[in-house]
């Protein structure tokens, strides 16, 4: 039994369960698998899933990935928070596989995250490793640490917005671009 399994099991005592009971014998094993599913994040490289762009054909327009699905973990609870996220940016000569946004957001939903640290980290990382004129995300979730305990409000959620460059200088962009990802 690994370290972490010997810590799941005794957290299953700590709030007085038997952890030989049937149902129990293989949850702490599955726990420290799925922790290590969830985490994944940690072992991807935002700069290699940036890497590989293409000749934008001189787009300078806005471009936008939206209903991009995650689910993360609160580092405070260690519960999930889940939801939506777009992620916009004005080429600058280069763009972006389709696919290499969400691959993005997935590299840091998979980490022991804070909403606001999330949304800021996917902006930087487009900022850095793209090289736009300027970049948008904006993250909506439900969170589970107050969805199931504490206020009990499940039908709450967090919106949380970062733009940097041309898109935070030009509040006509900025608006454009939270129009396009949250009304559609």
């Amino acid at each position: 039994m690994s370290i972490g399994e010997e810590g799941i099991r005794d957290l299953l005592i700590e709030i007085g369960q038997d952890p030989d009971r049937e149902g129990l014998i293989d949850t702490p094993k599955r726990v420290v698998k799925a922790m290590k599913e969830m985490t994944i994040g940690y072992n991807q490289s935002p700069k290699e899933i940036l890497s590989r762009q293409f000749e934008g054909d001189n787009y300078d327009d806005l471009v936008i990935v939206r209903g991009i699905r995650f689910a993360s973990l609160c580092e405070h609870h260690l519960l999930p928070f889940v939801g939506t996220c777009g992620v916009g940016y004005l080429p600058r000569r280069k763009v972006v596989g389709l696919s290499k946004l969400p691959r993005l957001v997935e590299c840091y939903s998979k980490r022991l995250q804070l909403q606001e640290r999330m949304t800021r980290q996917i902006a930087n990382a487009v900022m850095i490793h793209l090289v736009p004129r300027g970049v948008g995300v904006y993250v909506q979730a439900t969170h589970q640490c107050m969805a199931c305990r504490g206020a009990r409000q499940p039908d709450a959620d967090m919106v949380t917005t970062t733009v940097l460059g041309e898109m935070r200088e030009n509040p006509s962009l900025k608006s454009e671009f939270i129009q396009a990802v949250h009304h559609g």
